[in-house]
């Protein structure tokens, strides 16, 4: 199970930009990236999209094997694209946008930004097939940037307190880690791209940091 250190056009911050499920890896469409390297990486068909002609698919957003949860805002022919991908998509409609930094998410469990409404929280559980719960990550509501999840594992922000912790392995139901990534950044959801069959990491994570996701990952 592979982890490759690699940049979108010079930019560590994959996390930002991508998104991976244990059936598909989403990309955007202006970044050119060897895709051989990425299926290398992640073991799943490798796909370029956009949505609301925006490249930050990992921060719009979220999803798991059962569905991808995106904005309101995702237009027609791009929410056309992701069902033709095979992709059961759920559009949530109100204020909230970012849904990749909102969620953190596996199979088994969806942990969501405490100030999402209980109609939202119902809305994406019935998306992702999976129970949703309230929680933080070291203090920080967005919970998608401060964590990455996967079905063996998850990495958080360092920072994160021990009630928090338990949570986190209580909703998603895998064994939790701490760690950083990109030469430090607490943000570890920001700086790579996980599923159950590998990881793709921003180019300036350090080789401390890539142990500790190789671990906290389940990948040895």
């Amino acid at each position: 199970m592979p982890i490759v250190r690699l940049n979108f056009n010079r930019i560590p911050y994959l996390g930002v930009f991508a998104l991976a499920t244990d059936g598909i890896a989403l990309l955007p469409e202006r970044f050119k990236v060897r895709k051989n390297l990425l299926l290398d990486a992640l073991g799943v068909p490798v796909a370029k999209v956009n949505m609301i002609k925006s490249p930050l698919l990992g921060v719009l957003a979220a999803g798991n094997s059962n569905g991808i949860i995106c904005p309101e805002l995702l237009e027609a022919d791009e929410e056309e694209r992701l069902v033709n991908l095979g992709l059961n998509v759920g559009c949530v409609p109100g204020r909230f946008t970012a849904f990749g930094n909102l969620i953190l998410a596996n199979d088994r469990g969806a942990l969501a930004n405490p100030d999402l409404p209980d109609e939202v929280l119902e809305f994406i559980g019935k998306g992702l097939g999976v129970q949703v719960e309230r929680g933080t990550i070291a203090g920080i509501k967005s919970v998608g940037a401060a964590g990455v999840a996967t079905n063996r594992g998850a990495l958080v922000h360092p920072d994160v307190s021990r009630e928090e912790l338990e949570l986190i392995e209580r909703v998603l139901c895998v064994p939790v880690d701490v760690g950083t990534a990109c030469r430090g950044v607490k943000y570890v959801g920001l700086c790579m791209v996980a599923n159950s069959h590998g990881a793709i990491v921003g180019g300036s994570a350090t080789g401390p940091e890539l142990g500790r996701v190789e671990s906290a990952l389940g990948f040895i």
